[in-house]
Parts: structure tokens; sequence; C-alpha cells
């Protein structure tokens, strides 16, 4: 079946709305030295300041064309692909909204999925190129993915 699932599109439209108003979380990353593998980083209780919670920074490998970095809390997630190819999705509040107004879209490939799977209002960052999704939309691929709970 091809086309947009209803669910799926229904989930970012409410998202979106309802991040129109809310004040933003982190975003953006510089580039940083080259990095040969996809990094993934669990932040532990060490990292957090007081009752805030921190995410360490997802950054762009030197060199990596179109790339973008996102910080954001996770307002929906894709548990189960229904492409069946092992891939996690991510939708976060992200200011610089670069799937939608307020909204980051982020695609995890089956190697770079944490596990267990952190779940909406849970801290993420990642940073990777932004391409097409299969419904037309902007995305990030994540090559690195850092989470906070």
């Amino acid at each position: 079946m091809s086309g947009p699932r209803p669910g799926c599109i229904a989930a970012l439209a409410v998202a979106a709305l309802a991040l129109a108003a809310a004040p933003g979380c982190g975003g953006g990353g510089a580039m940083d030295s080259e990095t040969s593998a996809p990094l993934i980083e669990r932040s532990g209780p060490e990292s957090r300041e007081g009752a805030g919670e921190e995410v360490a920074p997802s950054r762009c490998p030197q060199g990596l064309p179109s790339c973008r970095a996102t910080e954001g809390r996770i307002v929906f997630v894709e548990r189960v692909d229904p492409d069946g190819d092992g891939d996690a999705h991510f939708v976060v509040a992200d200011p610089q909204g670069i799937t939608g107004p307020g909204v980051t879209a982020i695609d995890v490939r089956k190697g770079l999925r944490p596990d267990p799977l952190p779940g909406p209002g849970d801290l993420i960052s990642a940073a990777g190129p932004v391409q097409t999704g299969s419904f037309g939309q902007s995305q990030i691929h994540a090559v690195e993915l850092h989470v906070g709970r």
C-alpha cells in the first residue's frame, strides 16, 4: 500500500499544533572532527545538573553534506516501522523545525536504534544528513544519537 498512513500524519499534525505555542528546546550543532563510525550514547545521571536534565549534543561529522543536528523532547515515536527494516522514527520538539513548524523527525536505522527505546518526554539529540522521508517530509537520518532520561 502506498501513500501516507492516516495515523502517522494525524500524530505529526497534532504534535506540530501542540508545539507551535510551546517554548523550544536546544538545537543546532556545529561541525566536529571526522567520525568514522556512528555513535550512540545514553547519558547517565552524572550528566544531569540539579533537577534539570541534559543530553550530550550530537554533532555532524566534518564533510557530511546536508548534515544538521537537533536536540529536543520526544513527542512521537514510531516503534514498529511498517516496512520491516527495523529502524525507529522519532519526532522531537525543535524550534528549528526541519520537518514542520516546531518539530523535527529523526530516522534511526536498526544498527543505531537505542535499547531500550526512549519514549515521549525523553530528551534526545541527533545529527545526520537531512533527506526526504517516505511521505515527502524532510527528516534527519541519524548518524549520531544521544539519549537522556
